[in-house]
């Protein structure tokens, strides 16, 4: 798998159709989240791929909500995203906003972790060092049964997730707040020179 798209045009693209800071930080988020999923899971060759997937996964969700995954082969075509990165953003809205299915393991850690990476986002919120280099799997564990902390975030598609990937919940926890600790310096600098 290549990209056909660098992560600076990648990242104009994802600015263009999207301004709210939420939206950007999560969009990064899931970049870093991806990359490091790639290298961990011995895909480290195609890490670019993942990150860039990761951070393109939302582009129309911003300004089309009611089309998300409908909107977004149109406007990656348009900048010259390739056909195989486009069916893996179109992926992650499986069941929900999309009939196309997760099948390579990219796709499955995408759909698993997009989700669940705004759990634990809120979870680090109300921790007093609003990190997640301080959170562990059991406080994941116990917002994840709590239906009404975060619930925009469906907990059926984060057990769907770790069952299309043949994974124990406690381990897609472990790895995504793993994933998340890899990149969460970065982002904070990020969004820092977005909102400045």
């Amino acid at each position: 798998m290549e990209s056909t798209i660098t992560r600076e045009q990648a990242l104009e693209l994802l600015k263009k159709y999207n301004k709210e800071a939420f939206h950007i930080q999560h969009a990064l988020t899931v970049e870093g989240v991806m990359r490091w999923y790639a290298n961990e899971l011995g895909y480290g060759a195609e890490a670019d791929y993942w990150a860039v997937t990761g951070l393109l996964h939302d582009i129309d969700f911003e300004l089309y909500p009611e089309e998300h995954c409908q909107k977004a082969p149109e406007l990656l075509r348009e900048a010259g995203v390739g056909e195989d990165m486009i069916r893996s953003i179109c992926s992650h809205g499986y069941g929900i906003c999309s009939d196309v299915k997760p099948e390579h393991e990219m796709e499955k850690v995408l759909f698993a972790a997009d989700e669940l990476t705004g759990l634990i986002g809120a979870a680090a919120l109300m921790r007093p060092s609003k990190s997640v280099m301080d959170m562990e799997v059991s406080s994941v564990k116990k917002k994840f049964k709590d239906k009404r902390f975060a619930a925009g975030c469906s907990r059926d598609v984060i057990r769907e997730g770790a069952e299309n990937l043949g994974w124990e919940l406690n381990d897609l926890f472990e790895k995504t707040i793993m994933a998340m600790r890899s990149c969460e310096e970065s982002i904070s600098k990020a969004m820092e020179e977005y909102t400045a």
